[in-house]
């Protein structure tokens, strides 16, 4: 499973180093192949395995609702595989970092099945809101989904 946070520095080509953990959990589990696509503040990396299971789940949907093929279209349309190269890397294409606002450095945050590729200033921000309505949030998502710490 991914856990945690580590920041990184794209180079200059828009490569990305996969941090040693999640690529010990890409060769354990998994192909070495990620998936990544856009998410409306950051990017979310999905073993091929993981995405399969995605794209499964949405494949019941060819025509309709609307909402479904607007989200579906958002989600995958955007996907696009990026293999690890030799030194562990992966690039980045420039349209999908455009899409995240991500310049150079960047945050991988383990989500559990797949991993998020954030601004690294977007996503302090995003945990400075959580952090200051952390106990709304918590009430919220025990009373929604039974889901506590």
């Amino acid at each position: 499973m991914f856990r945690g946070r580590s920041t990184h520095n794209l180079d200059a080509k828009g490569r990305l180093a996969i941090p040693a953990r999640f690529k010990d959990i890409l060769k354990t589990r998994y192909d070495m192949k990620l998936i990544v696509t856009n998410l409306p503040s950051c990017l979310a990396a999905y073993p091929l395995e993981e995405w399969k299971t995605v794209e499964e789940q949405f494949s019941k949907f060819r025509f309709g609702p609307p909402k479904v093929l607007a989200f579906k279209r958002y989600l995958l349309g955007a996907a696009i595989e990026c293999n690890l190269d030799a030194q562990g890397r992966i690039l980045l294409p420039s349209g999908l970092r455009n899409e995240a606002n991500i310049q150079k450095e960047v945050v991988l945050v383990g989500m559990l099945n797949y991993f998020e590729i954030w601004s690294k200033d977007l996503l302090e921000s995003q945990l400075t809101e959580t952090r200051d309505n952390f106990d709304a949030i918590s009430d919220d998502i025990i009373k929604e989904f039974g889901i506590g710490i």
